[in-house]
């Protein structure tokens, strides 16, 4: 009988920056880490959900400058020097809820919750190129994101109201 033994094999770490939500994060990570992984692990943001690892479901939606994208597909060295925003930076300045935010508080557009922080970035993201949808549009809108709780009615309304909120902010 022979003796074997087993060495770890190091991965190789790699250095990247990161912009979430307006601070500068610098992270060594695998080449094989997840954007959704280095978020909640590496630098402590845990409102960004993983719910189907396939880029199906939309829960893990951020905003990677500006555009909504799936954080469980993307390896967080191909964000490096990228502007990403989650769920925690939809806030206002002064901690209140932003105008999306309130309008799922308002319209109950939310129930177990595990799928919203998705739903929350995709939206900001649709209000921000089309102010005003129609209802229509606003289907259409949350058309990537999946909520297992809801029949989307209340979705759709808050996406709505979440427009009228906006309108409502802009000067005159």
């Amino acid at each position: 009988m022979t003796e074997q033994t087993t060495e770890a094999v190091a991965e190789e770490l790699h250095d990247v920056r990161l912009t979430v939500n307006g601070a500068s994060y610098d992270v060594r990570v695998p080449a094989r880490r997840l954007l959704s992984d280095a978020l909640r692990h590496d630098i402590g943001l845990t409102g960004t959900h993983v719910g189907c690892e396939h880029g199906v479901c939309g829960a893990c939606t951020i905003l990677l400058d500006g555009a909504p994208t799936r954080s469980c597909l993307l390896l967080t060295v191909s964000a490096d020097g990228r502007e990403v925003t989650t769920v925690e930076g939809l806030t206002e300045r002064d901690g209140s809820l932003g105008p999306v935010q309130q309008a799922f508080k308002d319209c109950h557009g939310l129930q177990c919750g595990f799928c919203t922080p998705g739903f929350l970035t995709t939206i900001t993201a649709g209000l921000r190129d089309n102010p005003d949808p129609s209802e229509a549009e606003a289907r259409d809108m949350i058309g990537g994101n999946l909520c297992r709780c809801t029949g989307y009615a209340n979705i759709v309304a808050a996406v709505l109201r979440a427009a009228e909120l906006g309108a409502e902010a802009e000067p005159a």
